[in-house]
C-alpha cells in the first residue's frame, strides 16, 4: 500500500465496517484511518466534496439496507430503492474523485436460487434468482454490473467482492431482521432464560450455507486490498457447506441450550444449497483462519456480553 493512503468505509458500528477497522489496526500499516459517521451515502454531492476534501485512495462500500427472509419478504421495495440510491451515489462520487480503488460488497444472494454447486463468479445471471430475496439481489447485481461497466467506459479499479453468509461479533440481532445465525442465538438464550423445553428453527434445516466469520472476511479484504491483476468479480467464503440443523446443533451447543429443535416446515427455506467456490482467492494465497464452531462460540459470547 502507498504510504499515508486513506481509507473510507461506508457504514458506522456495523459488523462488517467495524471488523475491517480492527483489520486494518491489527496489520500495523501507515495508513490514514478516517471514519465519517452519520454521512448521508444517498447524497452524492456531499460524498463527492468529502472525497475530494478528504482524497482516499480506497473505498469499502460496505452499507446497505439488509435482513433475514422475513425482512426481505416484508420490505423488498425500501431493500431495492435504498440500496440502489446508495451504491449509485458512492460509485459516481468515487469516479468523479478519481479513487484509486473501490471496493463494492455484494451478497451471495446474486447467484441464480438453482444453481450448479460450489458457485463460481461466472455463474452471475444464469438463472432466476431465490424469490424471497429477490429486491436485494437485483439491487447487489446493479452494484457489481455497475462497477463493470464503469471500469470498461472510465478506466476505474472497482472490484465486486461476493461474501458468503457472514456472522460474528457486531452482528444484526433484531427479532424482525436478523439472519439465521443472530436470530437463533437470541432464539435459544430466550428460551434457556425462561427455560423452554424447545426452540422453533425456520423451514425443514435441509438447506446449506457457506457461513464465514466476520473477522476471517476483513482479513480477506486486507490480503487482496492492494494486489495487481485482480479479477473484476471475487468470491470471498469459505467454501464450505454447513445445513441449517447442522447449524442449530452447534448453536445448541454454543449456547448451552438443553431443549429440543423443532423445525417448522410451513415456513420458507430459502435457496436450497449456496456454497460458494473460492478458487480465485485461494489461489491468490488467502486461508481462512476461523472453524465454525469457534466462531459460533465468539459470537454466542459477544452477544452474552451485550444482552447482559
Amino acid at each position: 500500500m502507498r504510504p499515508k493512503e486513506k481509507v473510507f468505509i461506508t457504514g458506522d458500528k456495523e459488523m462488517v465496517p467495524d471488523a475491517l477497522w480492527r483489520a486494518f489496526g491489527k496489520g500495523g500499516m501507515d495508513v490514514s484511518l478516517r471514519g465519517y459517521a452519520g454521512a448521508d451515502f444517498s447524497d452524492r454531492g456531499a460524498l463527492l466534496d468529502l472525497f475530494r476534501r478528504e482524497r482516499p485512495g480506497y473505498i469499502f462500500l460496505t452499507s446497505a439496507v439488509s435482513g433475514g427472509i422475513q425482512a426481505n419478504i416484508s420490505h423488498p421495495a425500501e431493500f431495492l430503492y435504498q440500496n440502489l440510491e446508495m451504491q449509485n451515489s458512492v460509485i459516481e462520487a468515487a469516479r468523479l474523485a478519481k479513487v484509486r480503488r473501490l471496493f463494492f460488497i455484494a451478497a451471495s444472494c446474486v447467484y441464480p436460487r438453482k444453481c450448479r454447486q460450489p458457485i463460481r463468479e461466472e455463474y452471475l445471471m444464469t438463472g432466476p434468482l431465490e424469490p424471497t430475496n429477490e429486491a436485494y439481489a437485483i439491487a447487489k447485481l446493479a452494484g457489481i454490473k455497475m462497477c463493470g461497466a464503469y471500469n470498461r467506459q472510465y478506466g476505474t479499479d472497482f472490484i465486486s467482492l461476493i461474501p458468503s453468509n457472514l456472522y460474528g461479533p457486531g452482528d444484526k440481532f433484531d427479532a424482525g431482521s436478523s439472519h439465521v445465525i443472530p436470530a437463533l442465538i437470541m432464539k435459544m438464550y430466550e428460551a434457556k432464560r425462561r427455560k423452554d423445553k424447545s426452540v422453533a428453527v425456520w423451514g425443514s434445516g435441509r438447506p446449506e450455507r457457506d457461513f464465514l466469520y466476520i473477522d476471517d472476511f476483513a482479513d480477506a479484504c486486507l490480503f487482496i486490498m492492494d494486489k495487481d491483476g485482480l479479477p473484476e468479480v471475487m468470491n470471498v467464503a469459505s467454501g464450505l457447506g454447513v445445513t441449517v440443523r447442522r447449524l442449530a446443533g452447534l448453536l445448541k451447543k454454543a449456547t448451552g441450550f438443553r431443549g429440543k429443535l423443532e423445525f417448522d416446515t410451513t415456513k420458507p427455506d430459502g435457496m436450497p444449497k449456496k456454497v460458494l467456490d473460492i478458487t480465485k482467492l485461494r489461489s491468490a494465497g488467502w486461508v481462512r483462519r476461523t472453524e465454525i464452531g469457534a466462531g459460533l462460540k465468539k459470537t454466542c459470547l459477544d452477544y452474552g456480553r451485550r444482552s447482559g
